[in-house]
């Protein structure tokens, strides 16, 4: 059984536990405003889930989940999380997080900026690139003809072979992205951004398959 754990458990980061639940792994919830507020969701989700705090939610976690506002990064517990796989699903928003300089630039990329600040965990962008009601309603079992898959980018080939593990059981394939300079590819403004999944005014959203997502992060540019 894999823990995962949450920090941050607003849209993705609930679809994320909802689907991880109904794969047979356990939940650990937290949020920033303390585990009593989290007591709806974990009701829902049930006895595999659980509500901790920030560090408690990344000390339990086999794998980790990250999904906060970008401008919130420096909060992340970096200590629990030594020596562990981080899943970033965060996108720089400069209208919501301010400007910051080094991603203007160019010279880091949202998830680079949190390794940087998580210098002892292995980061993988992954979940960034697709709304929360797609995310939910598109995940299909392995060899289902119409799976859809997701972009993953890290530095590490270990992290991202136990991210695309992680994918499979909660029903979706991987294409790898290669290290996290090259994740600005999957960001906001790239065709693999949205798109693919459909518009979101249709929560049903659209398949996309490996080769629909391959094309589209080649097509990016910057």
């Amino acid at each position: 059984m894999t823990v995962i754990g949450f920090i941050g458990s607003g849209h993705i980061g609930g679809t994320v536990a909802r689907l991880s639940v109904a794969a047979g792994h356990s939940v650990v919830l937290s949020n920033s405003r303390g585990p009593d507020t989290l007591k709806d969701l974990v009701a829902e989700l049930g006895p595999r889930a659980s509500a901790a705090t920030g560090a408690e939610a990344a000390a339990a976690g086999d794998l980790v989940v990250v999904s906060i506002p970008l401008r919130a990064y420096a909060s992340v517990p970096a200590g629990p999380l030594a020596g562990k796989v981080v899943m970033d699903t965060n996108n720089y928003y400069p209208q919501r997080d301010g400007q910051i300089a080094e991603l203007d630039s160019g010279a880091l990329t949202s998830s680079g900026l949190l390794q940087r600040h998580l210098a002892g965990a292995a980061v993988v962008k992954v979940f960034n690139n697709i709304f929360y009601k797609h995310l939910l309603s598109l995940a299909r079992p392995d060899g289902a003809a119409d799976r859809t898959f997701l972009p993953i980018a890290g530095d590490d080939p270990a992290a991202r072979a136990a991210v695309t593990a992680f994918l499979d059981s909660i029903g979706y394939g991987a294409v790898d992205g290669g290290p996290l300079a090259e994740s600005w590819r999957q960001e906001p403004g790239t065709p693999a951004y949205g798109p693919p999944y459909g518009a979101f005014d249709n929560e049903a959203g659209t398949p996309a398959g490996e080769t629909v997502i391959k094309e589209a992060l080649a097509a990016a540019r910057r």
